[in-house]
């Protein structure tokens, strides 16, 4: 299968989306510099805690910011001193006042939101930047989440892959206590929904991991459900929210919300459990699939044999790919 620019692309990660960055407490006052979808980003906080983003690379000689001065607003470059601002924009050069590079926007910023604990950035042209949305269970008081974090050596989308996958959990994850149950035999069919699709198993539902989501609402995400013995606590069934960043091509940041729908003393009931019971076992699953992919080969997909189970993630990859060629059209009719 030959690598064309669609395949660069998605490699990257595509633009004019909301990625998820890290952890909101991974940044401090302290510039932190990071990789993520093609860019070396640095980020950091004013005295008052507002987030700012920026590549992480001063226009005068290349020097990384993150190795430079926080100034509030804006980031003293370390090597010269050349200040640039949250918003790109080179506001002062110490060594040679009024040139041309001052007040210049001579940086990449990008837009940062912080929710559920998470730091997002927005990856693209920062002229029309669709609203952020999140799951409703991410969003309504209604649910209570913990957010989970790791970074695994692998492509981020053999991670959507896993995702897009429920009937691995019948095999690589059966002696799990919340996944033990079910046939390891199904038929799927695949959903429409407003945002996406939904991928699920045909006359098996509440059962085991039945069924996935894709969602499209300014961020990609992915949703599961998993029902709950009596011995999981208070609340309905357990919610997987998961949305997936690339590192390097060879390095996901791999999110996800473990989240309950809990109000009162059950919320509290449910948030001790987690976190003394149930945590620990949730790590051991997703140790699980971080094994398995971390041993897959690159070229891994240029060798499957694929049949009725894989209809939701090759639907996937359609869908990335046919993103992929629309970004790379309008980028060439914009230079056009």
């Amino acid at each position: 299968m030959s690598h064309d620019a669609a395949d660069t692309l998605l490699e990257k990660g595509l633009r004019n989306i909301w990625f998820g960055i890290c952890p909101s407490n991974f940044v401090t006052q302290k510039p932190v510099s990071l990789n993520r979808c093609g860019y070396r980003m640095v980020l950091w906080r004013d005295q008052n805690g507002k987030l700012y983003a920026l590549e992480d690379r001063c226009p005068h000689r290349g020097a990384p910011m993150s190795l430079g001065i926080n100034l509030g607003d804006r980031l003293a470059c370390g090597y010269h001193g050349v200040q640039i601002d949250g918003n790109g924009v080179a506001v002062s050069v110490p060594g040679s006042p009024g040139c041309k590079l001052e007040g210049s926007k001579s940086t990449k910023s990008f837009p940062v939101e912080e929710h559920a604990g998470l730091i997002f950035a927005y990856v693209g042209d920062s002229k029309n930047i669709p609203p952020l949305v999140l799951p409703e269970q991410l969003s309504s008081p209604e649910y209570s989440s913990f957010l989970c974090y790791a970074e695994w050596a692998g492509d981020y989308r053999y991670v959507m892959d896993n995702v897009m996958d429920p009937m691995h959990g019948s095999y690589l994850h059966k002696q799990s206590h919340s996944m033990s149950f079910g046939d390891t035999k199904a038929q799927f069919q695949i959903r429409d929904t407003e945002t996406g699709f939904v991928f699920e198993k045909t006359g098996q539902r509440n059962v085991n991991f039945d069924w996935t989501e894709w969602g499209e609402t300014g961020l990609h995400w992915m949703r599961l459900e998993i029902p709950y013995p009596k011995t999981g606590g208070p609340g309905g069934n357990f919610h997987i929210i998961g949305t997936y960043t690339p590192i390097t091509p060879t390095m996901a940041a791999v999110i996800h919300w473990r989240c309950r729908k809990v109000e009162g003393w059950q919320r509290n009931a449910w948030r001790f459990l987690y976190r003394n019971r149930l945590e620990a076992r949730h790590w051991h699953v997703l140790e699980q699939d971080r094994v398995m992919i971390e041993q897959f080969a690159p070229d891994a997909r240029e060798h499957e044999t694929l049949y009725q189970h894989d209809a939701g993630l090759v639907r996937l990859r359609r869908r990335m790919r046919t993103l992929a060629q629309e970004q790379l059209q309008a980028g060439a009719s914009h230079a056009a």
